[in-house]
């Protein structure tokens, strides 16, 4: 018989994999919708050229004292690989292996230990979180027609 614990814990799982196949039909149907595409590059394009994450990047860069430590802006080379990526021929697997091979090359293999991993994993998921979702408010707000 099962717990009460992992009851709650599967339907977590079983929630959040309903929500990820939601997910992926709707971008595979944008994917597949030339000017909707062409349209979301050239928003994410212009963001850049704006200089409009500027706010976001200074949140990024650590000020700590030992150089060694500082830490890279990958969230922003992991988005820009996968804006390059994006293409209305670009199948939703190819934009996750974009997506897997920078965590790989990023986040997994500078890792030494289990505990430097959980570490950069986390700072990762937290600063990617906060780009997105400054990025969401930034197309919402300037560029409308490429949130759409």
């Amino acid at each position: 018989a099962y717990s009460l614990t992992e009851a709650k814990e599967f339907v977590k799982r079983l929630r959040r994999q309903t929500d990820l196949c939601n997910m992926v039909k709707t971008v595979r149907a944008l994917l597949n919708n030339n000017s909707t595409v062409t349209v979301l590059r050239s928003g994410l394009h212009a963001i850049f050229n704006e200089k409009s994450l500027d706010v976001t990047k200074d949140l990024f860069q650590e000020k700590l004292r030992n150089p060694k430590k500082r830490q890279k802006n990958i969230q922003l080379k992991c988005l820009k690989n996968f804006i390059s990526s994006l293409t209305s021929s670009t199948d939703i697997r190819d934009l996750l292996s974009c997506l897997s091979s920078d965590l790989q090359t990023f986040v997994i293999k500078p890792s030494k230990s289990k505990e430097a991993f959980k570490e950069q994993a986390s700072d990762f998921m937290l600063k990617w979180n906060l780009l997105l979702s400054n990025v969401g408010k930034i197309l919402t707000i300037n560029r409308t027609d490429s949130f759409g």
